[in-house]
């Protein structure tokens, strides 16, 4: 295939991707605020956000149960992906493979069963149930990405340790867990990005008394499109590229 080719071939790609999320954040500055005809640059809407206490506190939310849910994800996917890795034991496998099963669930199923699973133990909806909830989202992802990590070892790095005598909690204190370590920050800012902008699994999980900032942007885009929620969308778009890059910085093998 000759360069031109490629390069159209590549252009298009990209245009379908990302042209939807161009628009709307140049429309985040349009003054406009009932019409999509251009009527000048504006920042008010992002003003508008500021001043917005609903949203801001929906953004609080979002962003507190993002970080709980990175944590508690990315702790027990490393732990699993060690046991996973290390040790060979019964059930290792279909372990192995429930993770990609949960990761490649549908979220609405994923939601319905959590939905069941709370109400059958008598769990009232609200915070910790959808940390819960968020929690079992990310594990897999993290899980995945750690055991990825792990499998592109040099194994001879353990045996070289154990004959210059250091002992099993030197091992991984010095030489697995370093080596760990970059996946599990990807990790962590996957998971935080998963957390972030989830709506179907929040809206079966959460109640009335803790609202996330992705059930409230859905509420409002019912009632009709406005200005405020390409400026809020915007920022979002913001977010999650920085954890994108941040990810891809971690997970790129150190040469």
């Amino acid at each position: 295939m000759k360069r031109p080719v490629k390069i159209a071939y590549a252009a298009l790609v990209y245009l379908f991707l990302y042209l939807p999320l161009v628009v709307m954040v140049i429309y985040s500055f349009n003054a406009s605020r009932f019409s999509m005809r251009w009527k000048g640059f504006t920042l008010q809407w992002y003003d508008h956000l500021l001043h917005n206490a609903t949203l801001l506190q929906a953004a609080a939310h979002s962003l507190y149960i993002a970080f709980l849910a990175a944590t508690a994800a990315s702790l027990v996917a490393t732990i699993t992906a060690l046991a996973i890795y290390r040790w060979r034991f019964t059930g290792r496998k279909t372990i192995h493979a429930a993770l990609f099963v949960m990761m490649m669930s549908p979220d609405i199923v994923i939601g319905i069963s959590l939905l069941v699973l709370f109400m059958a133990l008598a769990l009232p909806l609200g915070f910790w149930t959808l940390l819960m909830a968020h929690v079992t989202l990310c594990v897999p992802f993290v899980a995945i990405t750690v055991h990825s990590r792990l499998h592109g070892f040099d194994p001879h790095l353990i045996e070289a340790a154990r004959d210059l005598g250091a002992g099993e909690a030197e091992v991984w204190r010095h030489v697995v867990i370093p080596m760990t370590m970059p996946a599990v920050l990807a990790g962590w800012f996957m998971s935080f990005t998963l957390s972030l902008d989830d709506v179907i699994i929040s809206f079966f999980t959460t109640g009335p008394t803790f609202e996330v900032l992705p059930l409230r942007i859905y509420s409002m885009v019912r009632l009709g499109l406005k200005p405020e929620v390409n400026a809020l969308c915007a920022v979002m778009i913001l977010i999650t590229a920085v954890a994108v890059v941040a990810t891809q910085s971690l997970l790129k093998e150190r040469k």
